[in-house]
């Protein structure tokens, strides 16, 4: 028996030892009572009756170990030519004196504030500031539109708002306060405040007697200590897309959250204190949170904030400048990122310029990792790239290769094996367990381990709705996939981009494998069209590698013979669409459901999480011209 074996049979049959081992890395003012509370099924709580302070973790501790003059945190910002970096001690001060100002304002336990920031570092001292009080912060994506805004603020009822003047998105200059102001005026609920950070880009007017400026507080500040909680007490909420047209609030609590990315940075990333982890992903996302600011400082590792792109800011080295600049040891980023150098950069000529011999392991998720693109990262960075998968609800990984525990062989399209406390399993829609190789729903078994959400905000129906009563005992991820002989675990995308053709359920996403291996093609989606005769029908959305001069059609015949190949004529493949992009999430997800919607001529609504909208108006043009997109 290996020792991944070892460790992920000990986390499965004794859930309470293994992670009450994994607790004693983290201070507390108060041992829990019990380390699994399991008397209210299935709303599980962690280390309850515990009690400890994540901002004390994250900074203090780290203070008072001798770590106050490492770097914490490098704030890399290419749009406005901009490098900071703060050791421990310095973010601790400045934290400290934020939370001041939030106490000032009314700010305690238990109280709501919404963070609506663009990537700068007062964006991670408004975090910290909250958890240190033990307030409950719910950072919104900066730059969402107003009706997104008010939405949340009508379901988070913060006491105060802080946000900053604005932000650089490459070379386009986005104002926050209209947004800001527009969205409390649609909002029911009315903050008490709002604490506006004015960056030198662009000043923000202000509305006297509600609107107050950060750098004016922070003056008058005195700073304040950490607040014990409760471990089952909420550190945020994470709004993330629900089916009905109403975010889901993602609840995350302090001890479980604390003790599950303490134990992740080493035992997944391979990362000790000291080393520098970059995650290239946004405070307003999951992995902003776990993996910009809470994962990395409760490791005593300096993490980066990196406020640009993968292109474009410059050019598609820009990646490779931030690892050779400030000796990153780990990089995580989304697929789509990758995708994006590959396109303009695909012989990888920019790699060559930068000393990346400090640079050990390449982490992707937040999106389906093609085996094209890993093996062209692979081949070029001569580094291990770990296709690895979660999701905003569990807030840490569930299946990866586990760098710190035992490296396995990497096999292409598959995110390796199941986390240590992670119970995965394949269904069938009765729920009958499946074997090896067999294509059905991914469930975990309960308990989900520490870090996962316990609940969501004030909406525990929802909760039970939306996770566990699909499979009773099982918490239902909505994505299907396979495991094979060998324990590795193949997510093929959401349940939801399974189409039918004539009676034969087909994944896009293994048929998107086989698009994406054309040595012209740099991106792609496949998504199901109706078709009156078989139900539905493959569509493929290509966008080319840079420099392609060969004919469309000729690419398109030789798609359709690459399908026909491989998974043969019952994927019926026969139409490909290139395009420009693909419309994406800031996160870098692919809007699949919202193509398929503008294909088969059905109304869609604008997603909010959207990078660039105009993206959305050239597929529409694009599937026009093909015959789609025929209004029903």
């Amino acid at each position: 028996m290996g020792r991944y074996d070892e460790v992920f049979r000990q986390s499965i049959q004794d859930p309470e030892a293994f992670w009450g081992r994994a607790a004693e890395a983290i201070r507390w003012y108060r041992k829990w009572d019990k380390i699994l509370d399991d008397t209210n099924k299935p709303f599980y709580r962690w280390f309850a009756g515990g009690e400890l302070n994540t901002c004390y973790n994250a900074l203090d501790t780290h203070v008072e170990g001798g770590r106050g003059d490492q770097v914490a945190l490098i704030y890399d910002s290419p749009v406005t030519k901009t490098i900071q970096k703060f050791t421990y001690r310095e973010v601790l001060d400045l934290v400290a004196k934020f939370a001041g100002v939030l106490k000032g304002q009314g700010v305690e336990k238990g109280t709501t504030v919404i963070i609506y920031m663009p990537m700068i570092p007062q964006a991670v001292f408004a975090m910290l500031a909250c958890a240190r009080l033990g307030a409950v912060h719910s950072v919104v994506f900066g730059g969402f539109a107003s009706h997104e805004l008010a939405i949340r603020i009508d379901d988070a009822k913060p006491k105060l708002i802080i946000s900053a003047s604005g932000a650089v998105e490459v070379s386009r200059l986005i104002e926050y306060k209209p947004l800001l102001d527009k969205a409390i005026e649609r909002a029911r609920h009315k903050p008490e405040k709002c604490i506006i950070f004015q960056r030198p880009l662009v000043k923000a007017s202000m509305m006297a007697g509600r609107d107050l400026d950060w750098e004016e507080l922070m003056t008058k500040a005195e700073p304040v200590g950490c607040t014990p909680v409760k471990a089952t007490d909420p550190l945020y909420i994470l709004y993330t897309s629900g089916t009905t047209g109403k975010p889901k609030g993602v609840v995350r609590d302090n001890g479980g959250h604390a003790v599950a990315l303490r134990w992740s940075l080493e035992h997944i990333y391979g990362v000790r204190p000291g080393d520098t982890f970059w995650a290239a992903s946004d405070v307003g996302w999951v992995v902003g949170h776990s993996y910009i600011v809470y994962g990395p400082l409760l490791a005593g590792c300096t993490t980066i904030l990196y406020e640009g792109k993968s292109v474009g800011t410059p050019d598609p080295g820009a990646f490779w400048r931030v690892i050779s600049q400030h000796n990153v040891k780990v990089l995580f980023t989304a697929p789509t990122a990758f995708r994006a150098i590959k396109k303009e950069d695909p012989n990888g000529d920019h790699i060559g310029k930068y000393d990346l011999s400090g640079f050990k392991y390449l982490f992707l998720a937040g999106e389906r990792l093609d085996p094209d693109t890993y093996h062209w990262a692979r081949n070029l960075l001569k580094k291990p790239v770990i296709d690895h998968w979660w999701q905003t609800e569990t807030g840490w990984p569930i299946t990866a290769n586990c760098m710190g525990i035992e490296e396995f062989q990497i096999k292409p399209g598959s995110s390796t094996k199941p986390v240590p406390g992670y119970n995965v399993q394949v269904l069938d829609t009765t729920g009958r367990r499946l074997g090896a190789k067999q294509e059905g729903l991914v469930v975990i078994k309960l308990p989900l381990p520490p870090g996962t959400l316990p609940t969501l905000w004030n909406a525990d129906q929802r909760f039970l709705e939306s996770y566990l009563k699909p499979f009773p005992g099982y918490y239902f991820t909505s994505d299907g996939g396979h495991i094979d002989e060998d324990g590795y675990v193949f997510i093929m995308g959401r349940v939801d981009d399974v189409i039918n053709v004539a009676g034969h359920r087909l994944s896009t996403g293994e048929m998107e494998e086989v698009v994406a291996t054309h040595s012209d093609v740099a991106e792609c989606a496949v998504i199901g069209v109706h078709d009156s005769l078989k139900g539905q029908l493959p569509l493929g959305m290509v966008v080319l590698k840079a420099g392609v001069e060969k004919d469309a059609d000729d690419i398109k015949k030789e798609l359709r013979q690459l399908m026909r190949n491989t998974i043969g004529p019952i994927a019926c493949y026969k139409e490909t669409c290139v395009v420009k992009r693909l419309p994406k999430t800031r996160s870098g997800k692919i809007l699949r459901a919202t193509m398929r919607k503008i294909a088969d001529g059905e109304p869609y609504a604008m997603p909010s999480t959207i990078d660039d909208p105009a993206s959305l108006n050239e597929i529409e043009e694009a599937l026009k011209s093909a015959g789609y997109a025929q209004k029903k």
